[in-house]
Order: C-alpha cells, then sequence, then structure tokens
C-alpha cells in the first residue's frame, strides 16, 4: 500500500456518531465481564463459538454474499432467517450494510470509499463507524445503492422504524439468559447456593447469565472484529492472485476466522461469484454451506466464478449452434 487518502469527504466536517460510538464502546465494556470467573461456564463457551459462526453468517452468506452481490437466491424465509442473524450480529440495518459495501466495491481504496486503510488501520478497522458519513446516511445514498432492499417491505420498514431493530437486538438477552437456565434445570449441577437460594435455582440464574455474557455479548464483538478485519486487514497484509486497481489482498487468518472472506482479492476481482476460492486451498467454507442450502433445495442460481461462467457460456453458444 503506497497511497495515503484523506477521510471521506462526507465525513468532513467530522460529527460524532454518538449512536455508534457509544453502542460500540458500552458492547465492548460489558464483553469485559467475561473475565469474572463466576460467569464462566463450558456450556457457554461452546455456545459463543457456534454462534460466532452462526450469526457470522448473517453478515458473511446474508448481508454480503446474498443481498448485496446477489450471488444465489432463495426462498424469502430463508433470506429472512439470515437478514435477521444479520441484525441481531449489531452491524446496522440491512439496507445500510449493503449501502456502504456496494459504494466500497465502486470506490474501493480511493478517497469516497467509507473505510480504506489508505486512512489508517484504525479508521478502516473501527474509526470510520465512529463519524458520520453523510452519503451512507442519507436517504440519498440508500436508494441509490440499496434500492432493490427498499422495495422489500421488510427492509423498508427496518429504515422508516431504526427502532425496529432492536426488538431483535434486546430479545437475545432473555432469550439467551432463559436458555441457560433450562440447560442448567435440565442437568441439575451441584452448586453453591446464592442469595439465599437453592442450589438448583442458583445454577440456573448463574449458567442463564454465563449464556448472556458469552453467548450474546462476546459473540457479538467478536462477530464486529472479524468483520472489521475484512476491511483492514485484508487490504493491507496478504497475497494478491489479480491486479484488480486497488489494494485487496488474501489474508489466510482473515479467511480462518471468517470462514472464506478473507481471500478479498478473489471477491474483488470477481464480487458476483458465490466463492470466493479460487484456488483448490484458498478453503471459503461459507461456499459450502450455500451448497448445502442447495442441497437441501434451500438455495439456487449460484453464480460460479468468472472462468466457470464463461465455460457455461461457450457451451451453451455451441449446444445452440448444433441445434
Amino acid at each position: 500500500m503506497n497511497h495515503h487518502n484523506p477521510v471521506p469527504a462526507p465525513v468532513i466536517p467530522y460529527s460524532l456518531n454518538k449512536t455508534y460510538a457509544v453502542t460500540i464502546l458500552a458492547v465492548h465494556l460489558l464483553a469485559l465481564l467475561v473475565m469474572v470467573p463466576w460467569l464462566f461456564s463450558w456450556a457457554a463457551m461452546v455456545t459463543f463459538l457456534l454462534g460466532v459462526h452462526v450469526f457470522g453468517q448473517g453478515i458473511t452468506i446474508g448481508y454480503h454474499r446474498l443481498l448485496t452481490h446477489r450471488s444465489f437466491k432463495t426462498p424469502k424465509w430463508v433470506e429472512r432467517v439470515f437478514a435477521i442473524l444479520g441484525i441481531c450480529s449489531m452491524e446496522d440495518t440491512p439496507a445500510r450494510w449493503v449501502t456502504v459495501h456496494r459504494l466500497h466495491h465502486v470506490h474501493s481504496d480511493e478517497t469516497p470509499d467509507p473505510h480504506s486503510p489508505r486512512v489508517s488501520f484504525w479508521w478502516s478497522h473501527v474509526g470510520w463507524l465512529m463519524y458520520r458519513n453523510r452519503q451512507t446516511h442519507s436517504l440519498q445514498g440508500l436508494e441509490k445503492f440499496a434500492k432493490d432492499l427498499l422495495r422489500d417491505p421488510f427492509y423498508f420498514r427496518l429504515e422508516a422504524r431504526p427502532y425496529f431493530q432492536f426488538y431483535y437486538i434486546l430479545g437475545q438477552v432473555p432469550a439467551y439468559f432463559f436458555f441457560g437456565m433450562l440447560l442448567s434445570l435440565f442437568f441439575q449441577p451441584d452448586m453453591e447456593s446464592m442469595w439465599g437460594l437453592s442450589p438448583m435455582l442458583s445454577s440456573a440464574i448463574r449458567l442463564g447469565l454465563s449464556m448472556v455474557v458469552w453467548g450474546a455479548i462476546l459473540r457479538i464483538v467478536a462477530v464486529w472484529h472479524i468483520t472489521w478485519s475484512v476491511n483492514s486487514l485484508s487490504h493491507m497484509f496478504g497475497y494478491r492472485n489479480y491486479e484488480t486497481g486497488e489494494d485487496s489482498t488474501n489474508n489466510w487468518f482473515v479467511a480462518l476466522l471468517s470462514v472464506g472472506e478473507g481471500w478479498h482479492n478473489n471477491h474483488h476481482e470477481d464480487p458476483s461469484a458465490a466463492t470466493m476460492q479460487h484456488r483448490w486451498w484458498e478453503l471459503d467454507l461459507s461456499y459450502y454451506e450455500i451448497k448445502f442450502l442447495e442441497l437441501l433445495g434451500l438455495a439456487s442460481d449460484i453464480t460460479p466464478i468468472r472462468q466457470h461462467r464463461h465455460s457455461i457460456h461457450e457451451n451453451a453458444v455451441a449446444s445452440d449452434s448444433k441445434a
């Protein structure tokens, strides 16, 4: 990376995005509760690891490959499930996420790019979220880059009533708490009493709180940093299969954490493809999960990489000529 950019022009004059900044800071501070030994449990740890993958796919498969690039199709209810998983990851509404990412592809590592590391690593990773971007936060930006989503009443309602997403986000807290309680009551571990409560109820409350802290709060923070690393690390460190006119790289570490998104140079070469695996060893687990959905009849019209699209087109032309 040999260039330095100023921040995007719509950010000037600087205006702190208090909602985003306070939320990001507050959730990180709450995640520090994992340091409290009393709130640790192996069940919550396993739930955290599973949740990072499941809810992370709301971003990777849902927000990114399905809604932004339309690289495959699903029934509406499946699309909604992915969208809600994405909302629960607290990365903004689907239309706003799509707007930012499509703008990123149009102006990747140019000054209008919302989160280029050419400004700084900190800016690309999280700093860009701290200040109001008058393009990505405008109705004009949504209409330009996410008009297809706004035609859908579900996504339009999320923009018309932004607080609606918090029904999903905050609903995770009681869901995880009662899941932990039920799990504890089912197995009835022998643990010390608390606040004068019976050992059974005490352990149930403890596991419920553990699930909230590990399964919901820490998981949200983990998914945030995995997503942000695609913006930062995958435009700074790694190798390139293609000269794409910007700084995207293939970063194996980010690919491992994000189950495929780190093969970012491949993605910038061919954004329409449902897969980012261009070499046999560039494993893209997210793509194979999309193929599994196809096997179940829940995904169709999966877009292959450009070379395969050309081969399919040439074979179709040859068949038509013979006919």
